[in-house]
This record gives structure tokens, sequence and C-alpha cells, in this order.
């Protein structure tokens, strides 16, 4: 484990697609910086296996779902002074998922300006736990679908690869103007947090010191 701060209410969001090996990214890191983890909530989510089978009937309930919950556990985080690692960030759901389904026409146009609207009024705010640093994962589009269908979670192996080749190139475009706090770019190439522990501590090590760099930066 490498030697951390204090506990002191650090959130670090990992970002990156479906499948690309945020929560056991998450979990490494955790451990060697003694942070506690936030994970996604798959497990007894009533709308993920529907959704892949009806885009169109179940997106915009699957991103109401998602941004409830995702939005009651970092309100729970902001209320610790634990520090967290969690394995999605709650940017992705409005910047990738519910635009993309918006503008391919599975979400009709009120049901997205109902969505934008609450994810306005619950985040973008002064009072919301914005991360103090946000890791994208990304890699080639093979490489990223290998992963997907290495897990074998669901139907996501069954998911036409078009629609993994617009949700790469869209994630590419969401982190290109994602400004909301300092964000560390991770190939998914260059680790392997599972066979070679050596590179876990290499990137906690290097995560610490970003963290150390802005601690007096509000994010």
């Amino acid at each position: 484990m490498i030697e951390s701060a204090p506990p002191s209410n650090k959130l670090i969001s990992v970002a990156g697609m479906v499948g690309i090996g945020k929560t056991t990214f998450a979990t490494a890191i955790a451990n060697r910086l003694n942070y506690r983890t936030s994970f996604e909530k798959v497990d007894g989510n009533p709308y993920l296996d529907l959704f892949y089978k009806d885009f169109e009937r179940w997106a915009f309930h699957l991103q109401i779902f998602f941004l409830g919950e995702r939005f009651k556990e970092t309100q729970k985080i902001a209320t610790s002074t634990d520090n967290f690692i969690q394995d999605r960030s709650i940017y992705e759901d409005t910047g990738i998922f519910a635009k993309m389904h918006h503008e391919k026409g599975t979400m009709s146009d009120a049901d997205y300006q109902t969505y934008s609207s609450l994810f306005q009024a619950m985040v973008m705010t002064p009072y919301f736990r914005h991360p103090n640093l946000l890791i994208y994962l990304h890699g080639s589009l093979d490489a990223t679908v290998n992963r997907i269908c290495q897990r074998g979670r669901g139907l996501e192996k069954e998911t036409p690869r078009s629609y993994w080749r617009e949700m790469f190139d869209r994630y590419e475009q969401w982190i290109s103007h994602f400004s909301i706090c300092p964000v560390l770019k991770i190939n998914i190439d260059d680790y392997d947090v599972v066979n070679d522990p050596g590179s876990a501590d290499a990137i906690a090590m290097h995560i610490q010191q970003l963290l150390n760099e802005t601690a007096d930066c509000s994010c």
C-alpha cells in the first residue's frame, strides 16, 4: 500500500467505456492508497437487461435510475471524511449516454429535456461534491471491445459493434471538453493491475502526487 495522506474526503472518479475495467482498476488503486470504493450499481438494476433488448423503450428509465443512484452515492461520500474512489462518474450519463440516445432517436425530446433539467438541478450546482480528480481509462476500439467480450456481462456481448464504435467516438469527444476537475488519462495497454502489481503501484504513486499538487485547488 502506498503511504497516503490521512482521510480528508478526497474523491477520485474513474471514467471510461462499459467493460474497460473501471471496477478492477478502482479496486487496485483503492487498495494501494487506502481509499474506500464506491461501485456502480448493476445487480438489482431493474432496467439494464430490458434496455439492451429495447433501447427506445427503456433508455430514459435507465438513465433516470443511474442518475438517482449516483447522486445518492455521491451525497453519502460528501458527508464522510474518508477518501473514496468510484468506478464511474455521474457526468458520463448526461455527456454521453443520454445525449447519444436523444440524438439517435431512442430518447424523445421531452424525456431528454426532463432528464437534462434534473441533471442540472442535482449536479451542476455549487453544493454538489465534484471529484478532486477524474481518471479516464481509454484504449483502442479493438482492445476495448475485447475487454467487453472477456467480461461477458449480460447482453453486452450481443450488442452490435457499431454501438460500441459510436460510444467510443463519443467518449473521446466528451473527455476532450471535460473541465469540471483535473483529468488523468491512462491507456489500458500501459498497465495490468491483475497480473503486474508493479504497474498499479506506479499509477497509485502518480495519482497521489497529482492529488498533493492540486490539494489547494477547488474542483
